[in-house]
Parts: C-alpha cells; sequence; structure tokens
C-alpha cells in the first residue's frame, strides 16, 4: 500500500504561484510513475501532469507553460509548482501514484491522495 498526502494549498491571487507537495510513504518511490490531477466546481476530475520514475514529464495542454512536476526520490516526494495561476485553475488538486518498474507497468493510477484545494481570487 502506497499512501499519499499533499499539502501547499491555498488561497492566493491570479497571477501568483504556489508549490504543491505530495509526500508518499509504503513503498519503493522510485518504483512509481507520480500524477497531479485536479477536480474544480462542478468538473469532472482531470489530468494535469505526470512523472515517471526517471524523470520524464508530461502535461495538459492547460497546463503546458504555467505548471512544472518535479520529484525528490531521497524524500519520496513529488512537486507540482502553479504559476501565473488564473481563476479556472481553482480546484481540489490530487496526487496519485502507479507502479511502473523495468518488470511491471500499471496503466491506471491505483493510489491516490485526499487532495489540496487552490484557489485563485480575481
Amino acid at each position: 500500500q502506497v499512501q499519499l498526502v499533499e499539502s501547499g494549498g491555498g488561497l492566493v491571487q491570479a497571477g501568483g504561484s504556489l508549490r504543491l507537495s505530495c509526500a508518499a510513504s509504503g513503498r519503493t518511490f522510485s518504483n512509481y510513475a507520480m500524477g497531479w490531477f485536479r477536480q474544480a466546481p462542478g468538473k469532472e476530475r482531470v489530468f494535469v501532469a505526470a512523472i515517471s520514475p526517471t524523470g520524464n514529464t508530461n502535461y495538459a495542454d492547460a497546463a503546458k507553460g504555467r505548471f512544472t512536476i518535479s520529484r525528490d526520490n531521497a524524500k519520496s516526494t513529488v512537486y507540482l509548482e502553479v504559476n501565473s495561476l488564473k481563476p479556472e485553475d481553482t480546484a481540489v488538486y490530487y496526487c496519485a501514484a502507479r507502479f511502473d518498474s523495468s518488470w511491471y507497468r500499471d496503466y491506471e493510477y491505483r493510489y491516490w491522495g485526499q487532495g489540496t484545494q487552490v484557489t485563485v481570487s480575481s
């Protein structure tokens, strides 16, 4: 079992920045690809960004150029830097993990955190 705990959300004015953190425990962190998702009020949960165990990244179109995902394997933590925030970025941001090793890969995120609220005011 992998436990994920998000932090770093809060209230920020449009144009501001935050760094979200997701601390993982329970299994070997370096064997997991990590992702960030978000769910805005009245919307479905959508993909934001992901990073592989080796550091390859990909982003949703809405995140490109403004958001940066990174990981610190020594701290078993993944980060999402969110910059130039807009009111439409307001959402609960979720961290997720999927197993991804040289011998086996999950294609669905099995483990999820409880989320951290990001609210962007205009």
